[in-house]
């Protein structure tokens, strides 16, 4: 797979906002209401149709690995207390899913929220069922979906996470995307150079995929980075381009919906 020379076909977008842009994922329940509210205004200048998903962030990371929701219950959890977890968890990212809508009304677009809980359902930790009809009736209607990662209904373990990322391969997959942009804290994935650099691969590969490790210190129930570039080459391999670019950089948003390939990690869509 190779980075595609030219951008692609003006079409839908899914855009995914990390957690870690969002949210200060060090300090529980921290939002970053400035950023927020820049990334707005850039969906704002979107010309084709957009389908938005967000992170839980440090609204939700933290509840999931308390009560273990990412994981196959066993030893001292009990129904009851998964439970328990699982609401503790769908109130705390709706908080963060309202901010969202706020500064997405603020900035002018016409948000409508389609929660993952609705939608989805997992079987052992993974999706096996994601309803992509309630995402493209919001579409037809002139209005802008927004999901985000959430608990969900599972058939083996009750109730588990399920990730924006994951929502992001079966939504460019089901409603042809032309793109889908991975919106975080870093502008790609990084690797250090000969000189000691960090500097952000251009193209995400299997290969980088074996090297990467998980980012210490930084509460995260989905996967990370390497998480973040197995999803992008799943998305590749549906025929969708994928990309993960920065939310600092000003502008990189709106320049990537226009199909701009912006500074970042790419991986250009298996066309069949």
């Amino acid at each position: 797979m190779e980075t595609p020379a030219e951008p692609p076909a003006p079409g839908l977008s899914v855009v995914k906002l990390g957690g870690s842009v969002l949210t200060w994922k060090r300090e529980r329940e921290s939002l970053r209401p400035k950023i927020l509210a820049r990334l707005s205004a850039e969906l704002a200048t979107a010309t084709g149709p957009v389908v938005l998903l967000h992170g839980a962030g440090s609204f939700g990371h933290p509840g999931a690995r308390r009560f273990r929701l990412a994981e196959a219950p066993g030893g001292s959890d009990t129904p009851r207390e998964r439970a328990r977890g699982a609401a503790v968890v769908s109130r705390e990212v709706r908080r963060l899913h309202g901010a969202v809508l706020h500064a997405l009304v603020d900035a002018g677009v016409s948000p409508w929220s389609i929660p993952a809980a609705g939608v989805a359902r997992n079987r052992g930790g993974a999706p096996v069922q994601i309803d992509s009809a309630p995402f493209a009736d919001a579409l037809a209607a002139g209005v802008t979906p927004v999901s985000f990662g959430d608990v969900v209904r599972d058939d083996s373990w009750e109730f588990s996470i399920l990730s924006a990322d994951a929502l992001a391969l079966a939504l460019a997959r089901d409603l042809r995307a032309a793109r889908v942009l991975f919106v975080s804290d870093v502008g790609g994935v990084f690797e250090p150079t000969a000189k000691g650099r960090r500097v952000a691969v251009p193209v995400v590969t299997r290969e980088l995929v074996t090297r990467l490790r998980p980012t210490p210190g930084v509460p995260d129930v989905t996967g990370g980075i390497r998480g973040k570039a197995e999803a992008m080459l799943a998305i590749a391999d549906a025929g969708v381009d994928a990309g993960l670019i920065s939310g600092l950089s000003d502008g990189a948003l709106s320049r990537a919906l226009k199909g701009e390939r912006v500074y970042g990690s790419w991986v250009a869509g298996t066309r069949r």
